[in-house]
């Protein structure tokens, strides 16, 4: 992976100075540079207006100096993140940030450059080479390295077709994140999650040539409050025998991306070292049609000894989470985190860029709300609105995987609250994906919220 951070260790000759600012502050901006080069910006039109770059050259044709617009204020949805807009567009080479908005917090306008700084390229023959950007006066650079190194797991994880990113590879990946930090790795996988009793992700992979399976990673010391992260797998997803449609299956390689979320979370908190013994939960498998698939009317049993009575194939990420968070719960931890591609109904709730979460401590909310916006990566709060789980009964079970046609991401959280016992629990309904590109956010996988969440644990989230 390319680095695109230089610290004070490093040799940084050459390094190119870039002025943010907002339209307001142009003037002033003109009055302390250097009569030759506030010329050369007036003269190609700088304003300040959001996302505007203006590059001042040499006389022989070098960039000496980049001005980039933040734009107004009160229009600056996108914040310091929008520095992402710079090392997606800027050759090669060492930029360094002369001047930013007062109100821009630097750290994050350095990771804001580090998201943009990428392109899934796997693939391709040709590689793109991002420019670097100098952070050596900032106290945290490794820390704001960390957050965009497993930022980008994340994406790559979901960007990965699932001819590469099948159960195998997914454990593989997470034995790697595992072997990185000291974690210890378990695996249950095929068969043995029967007789281990997690019957519910093994109905859901069955019928796929790769067996299903349960990735555990622990980590951290025990006397620090115990956070379990669960992550749905589903490396693809047919819709099973309620078999999606072409377009609706198009895009179902990014289905497991609340795996790659709790994995890039986890590799966050395991980076930085934070004070949590740290519980990963990853339900893997591949939701496929053979003589062996799980059908609708069937009736699963559950880690959790409840019957689910299948509805719709279609809604198989719930069930293979249910038997997840059943095991995460069992370890008594002082809060559980899932994320999940789980509805459609999220995306009409809220869009593909603003993940719902629910949450059954309610003083968790605000401040989770709070950090998320403040580091631009928002979530919104939704109800677990009790009444609704009427959709889900059933006669002949204890319930039914699938509501309907209304609520439906407030259903499948009341169908995971099922499985969490008494414990503390938050779940995020994640689209993993985004449809078009955006400051520090490239069209195709992303991780949302993971900043976010990292900034309130730090901040002792868990004990505030």
């Amino acid at each position: 992976m390319q680095s695109f951070y230089k610290s004070g260790s490093e040799k940084t000759d050459g390094v190119i100075p870039v002025y943010v600012c907002r339209p307001d502050d142009v003037a002033d901006l003109f009055d302390d540079l250097p009569e030759r080069q506030a010329a050369f910006a007036k003269a190609r039109g700088f304003t300040g207006r959001a996302g505007q770059i203006t590059k001042i050259v040499t006389e022989t044709g070098e960039t000496e100096m980049v001005l980039f617009g933040a734009g107004a204020v009160e229009e600056d949805y996108d914040g310091p993140v929008r520095t992402g807009n710079l090392s997606q567009k800027l050759l090669s080479g060492t930029y360094k940030f002369a001047q930013l908005p007062a109100d821009w917090d630097p750290a994050l306008a350095a990771i804001g450059w580090g998201l943009g700084a990428y392109k899934f390229d796997k693939y391709l023959k040709d590689q793109k080479v991002f420019p670097s950007l100098d952070i050596s006066d900032l106290p945290n650079n490794d820390e704001i390295n960390a957050l965009v190194e497993a930022s980008h797991l994340g994406r790559d994880l979901i960007n990965t077709p699932a001819n590469d990113m099948g159960p195998e590879a997914m454990e593989t990946e997470a034995r790697a994140v595992a072997g990185r930090f000291g974690a210890d790795i378990s695996v249950i996988a095929g068969e043995e999650l029967l007789s281990e009793n997690c019957p519910m992700i093994h109905a859901v992979g069955r019928a796929a040539h790769e067996v299903p399976r349960l990735i555990e990673i622990e980590w951290g010391d025990a006397k620090h409050p115990r956070l379990a992260l669960i992550g749905k797998g589903i490396t693809f997803d047919t819709g099973g025998v309620n078999i999606k449609s072409a377009s609706s299956a198009r895009l179902m390689k990014k289905d497991m991306g609340g795996a790659a979320h709790a994995l890039a979370l986890g590799q966050m908190i395991m980076a930085n070292n934070l004070p949590y013994r740290l519980h990963i939960l990853l339900a893997v498998a591949e939701n496929s049609v053979s003589a062996g698939a799980f059908r609708p009317g069937d009736i699963l049993s559950s880690r959790a000894g409840k019957s689910v009575e299948i509805d719709n194939t279609d809604a198989e990420g719930r069930l293979v989470l249910g038997d997840a968070l059943t095991k995460a719960s069992e370890s008594n931890p002082k809060l559980m985190i899932d994320f999940a591609t789980l509805t459609g109904a999220a995306r009409v709730a809220l869009g593909p860029k603003l993940p719902p979460f629910f949450c059954n401590e309610i003083e968790y909310v605000r401040p989770v709300i709070e950090r998320t916006h403040a580091v631009y990566d928002p979530v919104w709060h939704m109800p677990l609105w009790q009444p609704y789980f009427s959709m889900l009964k059933s006669p002949i079970a204890d319930m039914k995987n699938a509501g309907g046609g209304f609520a439906g991401s407030i259903t499948a959280a009341l169908f995971l609250q099922q499985f969490i016992g008494d414990a503390p629990w938050m779940h995020f309904d994640v689209y993993g994906w985004n449809p078009s590109s955006g400051p520090g956010h490239p069209g195709g996988g992303e991780v949302f919220g993971l900043r976010g969440l990292y900034q309130w644990l730090k901040d002792d989230g868990l004990n505030s």
